[in-house]
């Protein structure tokens, strides 16, 4: 899989800004992999350790040559990472630290414009921790930095697109993180992204109930009632394509039948295991409502294969691809 031309020649090239990641997982990895796929007119900021992305291209060349023809790219070198005693694959609170202030590189990047979007490898959220960092994954981080009070996360592949109405949060807290309002706000932000990233016109929308068989009608469950399909109600002239709640299994079975754009999804597995038994390696990972385009492959550090000659690029692929043509939309509008 590669990725094509972009046509954008009056506004000049793309620029894209991929951070490394956490040092010691696939980032660097499937980055080095990931560069000859790119076309030429795009161009590409790397942010993260020098030495690091070094180890790792020597590594991919030995294992996948013909994957790591060499193209131009800028490289911004924070030579966070302690050259001695370095591993792949291990969890470090040091290693936590080096991929966060990747993170604020690039947000720095992003406000003086020198990258137009953004492309995020895996990060650690045990060693992001472990540094004193609080957040449950790249979406909150940005979240907070933003100030935007309903960011959504979005998860697709070629087959289907998910937003979620609760991230990372345990499974026995989704119930009380329904609430109403956000569950509007977050249909609202899919809408408009769908729109205004995807170029479609009209979203047809369709929302999972949290219960099985969406409660029926309130004997397996109350959030169906007492909060999705009133939130539903209130947008029902400003979204007509707008249907739910709906059990999930039907959902996402109409949504592959391409009846609908998009399908909002209760909690986090409810979206990652459709998506990942359709098709893991087109996945892509999407920030909604941030005011700029940031996307990531749907896997994490894979700490196990880093640095094996193991690692899978294309999902990191897609989402270059992604925040390309994404950003191309955001310019037509």
């Amino acid at each position: 899989m590669s990725i094509s031309k972009p046509m954008n020649k009056k506004r000049g090239p793309i620029k894209v800004g991929i951070t490394m990641g956490d040092p010691s997982g696939i980032g660097p990895s499937i980055i080095a992999l990931a560069l000859s796929q790119v076309h030429s007119s795009v161009e590409l900021v790397i942010i993260g350790d020098q030495g690091v992305f070094h180890k790792a291209q020597v590594l991919c060349r030995k294992s996948n040559f013909r994957q790591c023809t060499p193209r131009n790219f800028t490289f911004i070198d924070l030579a966070n990472v302690p050259r001695k005693n370095f591993s792949f694959g291990r969890v470090s609170a040091g290693y936590g630290r080096a991929s966060v202030e990747y993170l604020d590189k690039a947000m720095e990047l992003i406000k003086d414009q020198t990258i137009d979007c953004l492309v995020t490898c895996p990060i650690s959220k045990e060693a992001i921790n472990l540094a004193g960092f609080h957040y449950s994954g790249h979406t909150e981080y940005f979240a907070h930095h933003t100030h935007a009070g309903n960011a959504v996360m979005m998860l697709l592949n070629k087959y289907l697109r998910f937003s979620l109405l609760t991230r990372h949060v345990p499974l026995k807290s989704v119930s009380e993180c329904l609430v109403k309002h956000s569950v509007c706000d977050t249909i609202r932000v899919t809408a408009d992204s769908l729109k205004k990233l995807f170029g479609i016109r009209q979203p047809r929308i369709i929302i999972c109930g949290l219960n099985p068989h969406a409660s029926d009608n309130g004997l397996l469950g109350r959030e169906e009632n007492d909060v999705i399909s009133p939130a539903v109600k209130i947008l029902h002239n400003e979204l007509p394509g707008l249907k739910g709640p709906v059990s999930a299994d039907t959902a996402i079975a109409q949504a592959y039948a391409k009846k609908y754009d998009c399908v909002i999804a209760c909690y986090h597995d409810q979206a990652l295991i459709p998506l990942k038994l359709l098709d893991a390696s087109s996945g892509v990972n999407i920030t909604l409502g941030l005011g700029f385009i940031r996307t990531s492959p749907l896997h994490g550090t894979a700490f196990g294969i880093a640095a094996t000659g193991n690692a899978d690029p294309r999902s990191l692929i897609a989402a270059l691809q992604l925040a390309i043509q994404c950003r191309l939309s955001q310019k037509k509008v």
